[in-house]
């Protein structure tokens, strides 16, 4: 079973029929058309009466439908109670196995105060912060004062970007640490917070770890996250771009060392921010399956979901031939996240796509389909694309290419997954050239470092496709029926589809087998 939705149900859902595993889906009521419940070989409504997001934290329900429908194993995805060591917990309790580190693991890296005494106690670098979770405001203000601004609050349980607020004055204090604790709590059940120093302008690199339960610990490299969007990360780039070999080596050392010290289980990433001196410290363990897996897996030929399963049936890593001198970096992938939020509304899902394909191109959707809705409950993630190629500048063009193929209707989609289209895409994975002529502008809308010849310099991040037809990429209709309206800039939107019921659907052989 798969306590999850959308594309990370789907892709783990993948992984087990390939290994010949039976697959269960849960789903809410508002996901009763999802994709991911059409995927599984079984699905079963959970969380009845509840809001959208609550019907997945639902405990008690998931581990009854479980029970009920003799799951064997619960993979938790990301997101929802993926880090959550109650679940984990609950689900052992049940005597059912859960895919990733053991509840007391989970507990001590999902409490992020725990987990920085952890890695301190591990020899790790970690950035100046509170060393137990704050309970008021005043906390709040002495930390200010002795460390000075800027600072950070983070959710002491969760990540993602929930829950995190920057402040760079003393005024903002106040309002930041309520809107934190808001976040948090909404997003995770628990406002309990934290505070750091914060670092401006970092690189974000994170380590993908893996261990079994016979102390084997190996590194799988790093991912660069560094391009994000409110703390959310919206491109992955792997391996990291232009990372002194001194450097990878203390970050995949640390990380390995680091999971070590608290018997680390299955699949996990330890996240670091590089300074501008190139020190680097410890922010965080996600035990869990990353959003940007897709590139490890297409560098290093490892699958992570594989990987999980086997560990938790039992197997050492050396019994699957993944031993740390076996593990290679095969090329460069590249991610980009094709998200249905509107830029005008300050990234806001915006309710409701024919994709870019073809060689080295990996597609994992979410629900973006032909004749889709896109509920405006969840992640507002359509599909994650993936480009690999021998080196970065292959990939980056293989991902301009795949992008532009998009086509995307009925829905207002953000620019920066978009950001690799056009004549600009190497940009993605080069530093900004030292002749003052040639150097570029950078965008915050389409997070590319842009020369002044493009023209998404004035389009506010809207990338069109190449060639003559100036169609966009984009359209801004205002329907939310995907691929079922045409629009674009100077075009109406108007029209309008059918209703569904109008018309009686033809009788076809499975329905005159049913009636049989």
């Amino acid at each position: 079973m798969v306590a999850n939705r959308g594309e990370i149900a789907i892709r783990v859902f993948r992984a087990c029929t390939e290994l010949g595993i039976r697959t269960v889906a849960v789903y809410s009521e508002q996901d009763i058309g999802q994709m991911h419940r059409q995927k599984a070989d079984e699905a079963y409504l959970i969380g009845r009466g509840l809001a959208p997001v609550q019907a997945y934290l639902d405990i008690p329900d998931i581990i009854k439908v479980a029970k009920e429908n003799h799951v064997d194993a619960v993979h938790p995805g990301y997101g929802f109670l993926s880090e959550r060591a109650d679940f984990a917990q609950a689900c052992q309790d049940a005597g059912i196995k859960f895919i990733g580190p053991s509840p007391e693991v989970v507990r001590k890296m999902g409490d992020k105060v725990e987990a920085r005494a952890i890695a301190i106690a591990a020899g790790v670098p970690v950035v100046p912060g509170t060393d137990n979770p704050i309970s008021s405001l005043n906390e709040a203000r002495e930390f200010c004062n002795t460390y000075g601004l800027p600072i950070i609050f983070k959710a002491a349980y969760g990540g993602g970007g929930r829950g995190m607020r920057v402040v760079h004055s003393f005024e903002e204090v106040e309002e930041n640490y309520n809107r934190a604790y808001s976040e948090a709590l909404a997003a995770f059940g628990n406002g309990t917070l934290f505070v750091e120093k914060f670092i401006e302008k970092p690189r974000h690199i994170e380590v993908q770890i893996l261990g079994d339960q016979f102390g084997n610990v190996l590194h799988l490299y790093e991912r660069d996250c560094s391009i994000q969007r409110r703390h959310q990360k919206v491109v992955e780039i792997a391996p990291a771009t232009h990372l002194d070999p001194q450097l990878r080596s203390r970050l995949t050392s640390d990380s390995v060392k680091l999971a070590k010290q608290v018997g680390y289980e299955n699949a996990g990433t330890v996240e670091f921010l590089i300074d501008k001196y190139g020190k680097h410290y410890f922010i965080e363990v996600n035990s869990r399956l990353q959003v940007e897996h897709t590139v490890t897996e297409e560098i290093t030929n490892v699958d992570l979901v594989h990987a999980q399963i086997h560990v938790a049936e039992g197997r050492s890593l050396p019994d699957m031939g993944l031993r740390q001198e076996n593990i290679r970096i095969n090329g460069c992938a590249i991610q980009c996240r094709v998200t249905t939020e509107d830029p005008a509304r300050g990234f806001q899902p915006d309710p409701v796509f024919r994709s870019g394909e073809g060689m080295g191109i990996r597609l994992d959707n979410a629900s973006a389909f032909q004749g889709a809705l896109i509920s405006p409950h969840y992640d507002s993630l359509l599909v994650k694309v993936i480009a690999h190629g021998k080196d970065h500048p292959t990939a980056a063009t293989k991902m301009s290419r795949a992008l532009a193929e998009f086509r995307v209707r009925g829905v207002k989609v953000s620019a920066a997954p978009c950001s690799a289209v056009g004549s600009g895409a190497a940009a993605i994975v080069t530093p900004p050239p030292p002749s003052p002529v040639a150097r570029p502008h950078w965008s915050a809308g389409t997070g590319l470092w842009l020369r002044e010849s493009d023209p998404r310099r004035e389009a506010g991040g809207f990338c069109r496709t190449p060639g003559g037809s100036g169609r966009p990429l984009l359209g801004s209709c205002s329907q939310q029926g995907l691929m079922g309206t045409t629009g674009g800039p100077g075009r109406s939107s108007r029209e309008r589809t059918p209703p569904f019921g109008s018309v009686a659907p033809p009788r076809g052989p499975r329905g005159i087998w049913l009636r049989a």
